[in-house]
């Protein structure tokens, strides 16, 4: 599992013109699943965005978490975060996860977090998104399964 945390303003998803989530301060979560990928993986990753202190405090220190300054969670599931880069010039998704495996995890990393009471929005698993992200910082942080 790969996931892309980023700190924004504000975000949103749109497909075919329309808006399927929107948030505004909080965190957008990319994340793709690998072969191999574990139900507590899921787990792990949801407690580690949501307590993960990168949010300043009165001091302009990143010292709050989502949890914290009660932001908001917009969760996108992004296939193309488990290619394999190393070898020539185009992506291999070998290993990747199959699609309906993957949706599996995605919808129990989405139960995860709802567990946690922030208001969470997600992306349409499958789906041609636009993802339009007003990144704060930036603030950006590539988590894997190995980092939980």
């Amino acid at each position: 599992m790969k996931a892309c945390l980023q700190r924004v303003i504000s975000a949103k998803v749109v497909v075919n013109g329309e808006v399927v989530g929107e948030i505004g301060k909080g965190i957008v979560l990319l994340v793709g699943f690998e072969k191999g990928d574990l139900p507590s993986f899921v787990e792990k990753l949801a407690d580690k965005v949501v307590n993960l202190r990168i949010f300043e405090d009165e001091q302009g220190k990143m010292n709050l978490s989502l949890l914290d300054v009660k932001g908001e969670l917009l969760v996108v599931p992004n296939f193309t975060l488990a290619a394999d880069c190393k070898k020539g010039r185009r992506p291999s998704f070998q290993s990747s996860e199959e699609p309906s495996r993957a949706e599996e995890m995605f919808n129990l990393l989405i139960n995860s977090l709802s567990s946690f009471g922030l208001k969470l929005e997600k992306g349409i698993f499958g789906a041609d998104m636009k993802v339009h992200i007003v990144n704060d910082g930036p603030v950006t942080f590539i988590l894997t399964n190995r980092e939980l």
